[in-house]
């Protein structure tokens, strides 16, 4: 069972990412999907959820409006689209499936985590 991220990158402040993370091993379209962050010296925080279908999304209130959650099950991949960086959004991004259809903010929610990657915004 394997959570592979990708997509990150150095950009400038306003500009725009798209994070992709592959899972392999098994089918994780049963599961809710989460992307968190990690900046230097800091805690690793919740950024988004999905919940297996996509019905339900939650984002923390500091990227609302700004990043976009999806999944496509077919291809077991599932995104995070990222508009209008800001420097403060510079950190280690990871994805992570949920050991349930539908689930909340707390990593311990989260039983299978991809290896993170680096994004950079700078001002």
């Amino acid at each position: 069972v394997q959570l592979q991220a990708s997509g990150g990158g150095l950009v400038q402040a306003g500009g725009s990412l798209r994070l992709s993370c592959a899972a392999s091993g098994r089918s994780f379209s049963s599961y809710a999907m989460g992307w968190f962050r990690q900046a230097p010296g800091k805690a690793r925080e919740f950024v988004a959820t999905i919940s297996w279908m996509g019905e339900y999304i939650y984002y923390t209130d500091s990227v609302k409006g700004r990043f976009i959650i999806s999944r496509d099950n077919a291809k077991n991949t599932f995104y995070l689209q990222m508009y209008s960086l800001k420097p403060e959004d510079t950190a280690v991004y990871y994805c992570a499936s949920a050991r349930t259809t539908r689930a909340g903010t707390e990593p311990y929610e989260y039983n299978h985590w991809g290896q993170g990657t680096q994004v950079t915004v700078s001002s």
